[in-house]
């Protein structure tokens, strides 16, 4: 079976006043229905083969394949429209727009789409329910704890129905209690059959993974 995320001697080179090579020669292959935890200290590179993975970034050598799809070029022409259809993004800062409701935030992906309005509601009004925030789909990100904030995050994610999930230090800002609510659903999503790629800098919360990719330096050491 094709991989669904497969990169092929990947580097990320960036040139400024000082030569950074982010990613040096970096191979790896994720299959549909693993939840993976990569992990790294800051610098390690972990955020910029998120980037690649999310179709953020391209690679300044080597190939990135999407199930079976060179990303390379799809990336830099059509990244907005393989990112709304392919991958859910979950931020360490939530990413949600304060002058929007629950509900509005997790609808807006799906207006990029060009999904009509009885659709998109009814999506995003289930992908409430599925992360238990029912009851405050008419708050906005002010009125929400920062659980409360990113299970809205979570829900705008699945409200796509994408495969791939990308959840980048998803407990950072959060406290404990709230950190493992958070990872309960990321588990729950994976039972689910989706795909779920990890970014992390804390073992603890990599531990829970089914596999874990240990990133140091540009290079896959683990």
């Amino acid at each position: 079976m094709t991989p669904l995320l497969e990169l092929q001697h990947v580097s990320k080179i960036y040139r400024g006043g000082d030569t950074v090579k982010a990613l040096d020669d970096v191979s790896l292959t994720i299959d549909r229905g693993e939840f993976v935890a990569v992990v790294g200290q800051s610098g390690s590179g972990k955020s910029t083969l998120m980037n690649i993975l999310g179709c953020l970034d391209v690679p300044t050598k080597g190939r990135y394949l999407l199930a079976g799809q060179d990303m390379s070029r799809a990336c830099a022409a059509h990244g907005a429209q393989v990112r709304s259809r392919q991958i859910g993004f979950i931020f360490q800062g939530f990413h949600l727009l304060s002058d929007l409701t629950a509900l509005e935030n997790v609808e807006l992906p799906l207006i990029y789409r060009g999904m009509n309005r009885e659709e998109r509601r009814t999506r995003a009004l289930n992908s409430l329910r599925r992360v238990g925030l029912a009851a405050r789909v008419q708050h906005r990100p002010a009125e929400l704890s920062g659980g409360q904030q990113q299970r809205v995050a979570i829900a705008r994610a699945l409200a796509a129905s994408p495969p791939l999930i990308l959840a980048d230090e998803p407990t950072g800002n959060l406290d404990s209690g709230s950190g493992k609510e958070i990872m309960r659903l990321l588990h729950d999503l994976h039972h689910a059959g989706h795909t779920v790629v990890l970014i992390t800098h804390d073992d603890t919360v990599a531990a829970s993974a089914e596999r874990r990719i240990v990133i140091r330096d540009g290079r896959v050491v683990e």
